[in-house]
């Protein structure tokens, strides 16, 4: 597969993974965690990439906490490159200081945006769908999206309503929705032309960049500020002084909502079907399901510990490793022990396991997040 030297990817990396605690954690986040084989989401996130670009062509955007470990575990990335945010500001401000950046070191650079954390099954059919997006996107002022087909009325993820067919594999986006209720999911999924919104983007720098002067001016002209002292010594300084005035504002409300709003055939946003086994393991529910599909234990009960006995238990998640486990007339559990807590809930509720690090930040016990 050849290189495309004008692509650059950029890897969204600061997030907490709030809904994998206790496992992760400030400063060894979701990312960073090897959830799904040995490498860690970060590290198979580059790899399955580094066929479309070569490594100083990636750009990691991460934090304060997380950028030393992610320097560690991407050591043949450019360290210059892996850029530490000095404070939160949502996907926009993160995205637009690459475009910024990448725009005056190469103004034909396509960006690609990726979440960190993502599994994919088919990663041949990925790249290729890839491919084809990085050539729609280097074509105009295009923007693309890879949108997932739902199975199921989904209210965790963003949805994406689709028209027309372009260039024969491509669809017109119409809109971008929030998270629906279940009714209007239900819709979406029943009405056939609505895809998963993916986090995976597509689109030249300058496209991004004079999106976000059109968009978000403010904050356009202060990542213009930032990124004209890359690569001097003022831009540790510069970026710590300035990046905090941006706005707090993801790249969908920012850019793309107001985009699609002008119409499908001014909005310039297409969606590529992303039919390669996409999963974004969203929580430990979401683990326990990926895994059980692909190695179906006996009743779909998933145990790390140094030895297990089971009895009349089905469909647990129990993470102790050292421990000799023992799950006796239990279903549906989900049990994860750290040295310094333990965490038991059910698959059901496992999507508020993040309100227990909310918790523990307003209680100000920080040894614990």
């Amino acid at each position: 597969m050849a290189k495309n030297l004008n692509f650059y990817p950029v890897i969204l990396a600061g997030g907490r993974g709030t809904r994998f605690w206790p496992l992760s954690r400030k400063k060894r986040a979701k990312q960073l965690l090897a959830l799904d084989g040995k490498q860690t989401m970060i590290q198979q996130t580059v790899a399955r990439l580094l066929p479309l670009a070569p490594a100083k062509k990636f750009w990691i955007i991460a934090n304060d906490d997380l950028q030393p470990a992610i320097s560690k575990q991407l050591s043949k990335l450019p360290k210059t490159q892996i850029l530490a945010e000095p404070i939160g500001r949502n996907t926009a401000p993160a995205i637009g200081l690459a475009a910024f950046i990448l725009l005056r070191e190469n103004p034909e650079a396509v960006i690609g945006m990726f979440p960190s954390d993502h599994v994919i099954a088919d990663e041949k059919r990925y790249r290729e769908t890839l491919e084809r997006g990085i050539e729609v996107a280097a074509a105009g002022a295009n923007i693309v999206v890879l949108g997932v087909r739902p199975n199921r009325a989904e209210i965790g993820y963003g949805y994406i309503e689709t028209g027309g067919l372009f260039q024969g594999d491509a669809l017109h986006v119409r809109r971008f929705t929030e998270k629906p209720n279940a009714e209007r999911a239900a819709e979406f999924v029943a009405a056939g032309s609505y895809f998963w919104n993916s986090g995976m983007f597509l689109w030249s720098a300058q496209t991004l960049v004079e999106a976000l002067r059109e968009h978000l001016p403010k904050t356009a002209l202060l990542l213009a500020k930032i990124a004209d002292t890359y690569g001097t010594r003022k831009f540790a300084s510069t970026f710590k002084r300035l990046y905090p005035h941006c706005e707090n504002i993801s790249v969908d409300y920012a850019v793309l909502e107001p985009r699609s709003a002008k119409g499908q055939e001014a909005g310039k946003i297409y969606c590529l079907p992303a039919d390669f086994g996409w999963n974004d393991l969203g929580s430990w529910t979401a683990l326990h399901e990926h895994h059980t599909a692909k190695t179906t234990p006996p009743e779909a009960n998933l145990v790390t510990g140094s030895g297990v006995f089971l009895l009349n238990a089905r469909g647990n998640y129990i993470h102790a490793p050292g421990k000799f486990v023992a799950a006796v007339g239990v279903t549906d559990l989900v049990v994860v022990e750290t040295p310094d807590a333990l965490l038991i809930t059910t698959r059901q509720q496992a999507q508020d396991v993040g309100k227990v690090v909310k918790y523990l930040d307003e209680k100000k016990l920080h040894k614990l997040v």
